[in-house]
C-alpha cells in the first residue's frame, strides 16, 4: 500500500532514507568525536590516524547497517574492491592531479604567483598528506557519493541528485578559513562544480573509485605539491606559491584554488568531456 512513508510493495520511500542517513551520519559522527578525545589511551595509541579516518569508519559502518535492511551487499554502493576498482581508482587520480596542475597553470602564466622549493618539505610530508588526502577522499566520497547521493539519484533522477549533492558539498565548506566576501561566492561556485564533476564520476562507472581517486589526487597535488590552501585549510607543501599582488579571482587568494575562475573553467569542462560516453569508454571498463 502507498502511503507517504512507504512506496508500493512496502519500501521506504528513498527521500526518507536520504533524511534518516543524515541525521544517523551527523549523530554517528559527532558521538565517535565526543568518544574519543574521553579515552586518551585510545587517541595516544592511533597518534598517525588522521581525524578523517574515524568520519570514514563511521560511515562506512551507517552504510553497511542501511544496505543490511535492505538486504544489499556494501559493494553495491561502489565499494566491491577489485581489479577494476583500482584501475579506476589509479585514473581519478591521475585526472585529479592533472585538473588542477591545469588550475595552477592558468594562475602562473596569468602572473598571479611562481612557485618556490620549500626546503623543509621531504618524503616524510609527502607520505603523511597522502595519507591524509586518502582518509579525506574516502570519508568524503562515502558519505556525499555513497548511500546517500544514490538514494537521491532513485528518488529524483540523476540532475536533482546532483544539485541537491552540489548544494549540501558547497554549504558543508561555508565555515573555512578563507570564506567571506567575493571568496564566499567563487569558492562555493567551483566546490559545487566540483560535486557535480564527482558525481558524474559514480553515474559513469557505477563505483565510489574514481570519485575517491580523483578527491584524492585533486587534494594532494593542490596542497602537499603545490602548497596551496585546499578548502582555506593551510598545510606545507613540497613548493609554497609566492603571489605577486592580490589577483584572488586567477588564484583564489587565501582560499586556494577552488577559489579561483581557473578552477570553475576547468571543472566546467571536465564535467562536459564526462557528458559524453562515446569519448570515455575507458571509464566503463
Amino acid at each position: 500500500m502507498e502511503t507517504l512513508f512507504f512506496a508500493p510493495g512496502g519500501t521506504l520511500r528513498n527521500g526518507w532514507k536520504v533524511l534518516l542517513f543524515a541525521l544517523g551520519a551527523g549523530i554517528c559522527n559527532g558521538a565517535a568525536f565526543t568518544v574519543l578525545p574521553a579515552l586518551p589511551w585510545l587517541e595516544s595509541a592511533t597518534p598517525e590516524l588522521p581525524a578523517p579516518w574515524i568520519s570514514f569508519a563511521t560511515f562506512l559502518g551507517l552504510t553497511w547497517f542501511c544496505l543490511q535492511l535492505e538486504g544489499l551487499p556494501l559493494g553495491s554502493v561502489g565499494l566491491r574492491l577489485d581489479r577494476r576498482w583500482g584501475r579506476q581508482f589509479l585514473l581519478g587520480a591521475l585526472a585529479g592531479a592533472g585538473l588542477i596542475a591545469l588550475m595552477a597553470l592558468a594562475g602562473y602564466l596569468g602572473g598571479g604567483f611562481h612557485l618556490a622549493r620549500n626546503p623543509q618539505a621531504g618524503l616524510c610530508r609527502l607520505l603523511a598528506g597522502a595519507w591524509l588526502y586518502l582518509a579525506v577522499a574516502f570519508s568524503e566520497e562515502l558519505l556525499f557519493r555513497g548511500y546517500l547521493f544514490q538514494r537521491l539519484v532513485q528518488g529524483m533522477g540523476p540532475w536533482p541528485a546532483q544539485g541537491v549533492a552540489a548544494l549540501l558539498f558547497a554549504a558543508i565548506h561555508w565555515g573555512n578559513p578563507g570564506m567571506a566576501g567575493a571568496t564566499r561566492v567563487w569558492a562555493s561556485l567551483d566546490i559545487a562544480i566540483a560535486a557535480i564533476l564527482l558525481g558524474l564520476c559514480c553515474l559513469r562507472t557505477r563505483s565510489l573509485a574514481m570519485p575517491i581517486g580523483l578527491h584524492l589526487g585533486w587534494n594532494f597535488t593542490q596542497g602537499t605539491l603545490l602548497g596551496f590552501r585546499v578548502s582555506g585549510i593551510p598545510g606545507a607543501g613540497w613548493w609554497t606559491p609566492i603571489y605577486h599582488g592580490q589577483i584572488p579571482w586567477l588564484t583564489g587568494g587565501s582560499f586556494g584554488l577552488e577559489a579561483s575562475l581557473p578552477c570553475a573553467l576547468v571543472g566546467a569542462a571536465a564535467c562536459l568531456a564526462l557528458c559524453f560516453p562515446v569519448q570515455l569508454n575507458v571509464l566503463d571498463k
